[in-house]
């Protein structure tokens, strides 16, 4: 199969989308859908780090049939940070993500030497705030998806003890190869990480000459130590700079491929798992 089959029923779970309050994007909403509908995707996440996207789904599903969209929560400083009402509200509108922070993190906010504390999931003595729990509690109430945002790799292995704890049925590693943002994790530290539910989400715009420049060599490997089973393969795009997120898709199974990656274990991280992740049926 080429890349145009191999993208049919994929579902890319990490797309930024216009309006953005702080940069320019290349796809609306409405795009994202409507080029995603046209390749044969299955859906797609909607993402953005100042506010929920669930009422921009909800509008955009109605106008472009056909795909499933889905919508998330960032719980950066727009939306109160680690805020239970906003969880909450979240999950009662059929939210389908919940990611911890993400620029607004103290990992981020260290990485780019940017004053103020952020935002952390643990106290000062690195124990898990209870906030954290309450908000868990709510993820697995309204049968939600937990990701971990761009938290550091210490904060992840606390949310994980607490997410089986609670019960949490679904939890994403975000990008944990990224250098820019969020945790750099280890492929000994991914490997203690997947467990029941647990996914590792590789993002493509890591590679990206306007990001980290990660050889793409190194996330195939790290999905070949970990397992494909484990991983998904999303894009991160949106950015005004780079293709379009379809596109980014396209180029995404294509390098993969060429780093020797097979056809099946591409749709597994394409299709078969970003489903589980969002607690869809596998098709």
């Amino acid at each position: 199969m080429d890349t145009f089959e191999l993208i049919k029923g994929a579902i890319d779970i990490h797309i930024h989308i216009g309006p953005d309050p702080n940069r320019r994007r290349r796809v609306t909403a409405y795009e994202a859908a409507l080029q995603a509908k046209e390749a044969g995707m299955r859906g797609i996440v909607l993402k953005s780090h100042d506010y929920i996207t669930t009422p921009v789904t909800y509008i955009i599903q109605q106008l472009v049939p056909g795909i499933e969209l889905f919508g998330g929560i960032a719980l950066d400083i727009e939306v109160g940070g680690l805020n239970p009402a906003a969880v909450e509200m979240a999950g009662k509108i059929h939210t389908r993500m919940v990611w911890m922070p993400t620029f607004s993190s103290k990992c981020d906010m260290q990485k780019h030497k940017i004053e103020g504390k952020g935002i952390s999931i643990l106290n000062e003595s690195g124990k898990l705030l209870p906030v954290v729990t309450e908000i868990l509690q709510l993820v697995k109430k309204y049968d939600m998806t937990v990701a971990t945002g761009h938290i550091s790799t210490a904060e992840i292995f606390a949310l994980l003890a607490e997410v089986r704890r609670v019960g949490v049925e679904r939890t994403i590693i975000t990008h944990p190869l990224s250098v820019s943002f969020g945790c750099r994790a280890s492929v000994e530290e991914q490997k203690e990480m997947i467990g029941q539910g647990v996914f590792i989400e590789h993002c493509f715009i890591a590679t990206m000459p306007t990001s980290d420049r990660v050889d793409p060599q190194k996330i195939a490997d790290a999905i070949r130590a970990v397992g494909p089973e484990h991983c998904i393969m999303s894009t991160d795009f949106g950015q005004i700079y780079n293709p379009p997120p379809v596109e980014g898709m396209r180029m995404y199974i294509e390098t993969m491929l060429r780093c020797g990656l097979e056809e099946d274990e591409i749709v597994t991280m394409v299709r078969k798992n970003p489903a589980r992740a969002l607690g869809l049926p596998v098709l």
